[in-house]
């Protein structure tokens, strides 16, 4: 079995969960994708990171990052995938809002102005949580190449994240675990 189907098995028996929900957009949904039963378990974020560095060595990025709790564990994983294959690398995590002390940055970690960015996150509904780090991100005069997810709810996202002119690459969508 190669990463991909094993990483989709991973979620479907992790993450996939069905009942009444409130999502973080504030729409209900009768299932739930919780990307952090992935990310924070060694086998499922090993597999995580690995197809997504495939795409940010694709594209020769000089960052990673995106916006806290989803991203966290994610851009880690890649960082040390990176250091394996000898791709110089550098991380980042986007705060929801600008700490009230020390630097009061709304990006932790070594973003440097004028990098080209891939922006990650777990699970996508409408994508406005990429676009809100993308504009944190661009205040560096970084170039955003690229954003990826793990899995896209196919709500809005695809459509709001093309209108700001960004790319947007799941590894997986809905309709891969017949949702």
């Amino acid at each position: 079995m190669d990463k991909r189907e094993r990483l989709k098995e991973i979620i479907k028996s992790k993450a996939l969960r069905f009942g009444d929900f409130v999502l973080a957009s504030g729409r209900k949904s009768n299932y739930y994708l919780n990307g952090k039963m992935v990310t924070l378990q060694s086998e499922g974020l090993g597999l995580a990171a690995e197809l997504i560095f495939d795409i940010v060595k694709e594209f020769n990025a000089d960052a990673i990052g995106g916006p806290t709790l989803g991203a966290d564990p994610i851009v880690g994983a890649i960082l040390s995938v990176a250091y394996r294959n000898n791709f110089k690398l550098d991380g980042f995590i986007v705060r929801k809002q600008s700490k009230d002390h020390g630097t009061k940055s709304l990006i932790e970690g070594p973003l440097k102005e004028g990098s080209t960015v891939v922006l990650l996150e777990d699970v996508v509904t409408t994508g406005e949580t990429l676009i809100k780090a993308a504009k944190a991100v661009k205040n560096y005069n970084c170039e955003i190449i690229a954003m990826v997810c793990l899995i896209d709810r196919e709500e809005g996202a695809t459509d709001n994240i093309a209108k700001e002119g960004y790319k947007f690459i799941p590894l997986f969508k809905r309709r891969d675990f017949g949702i």
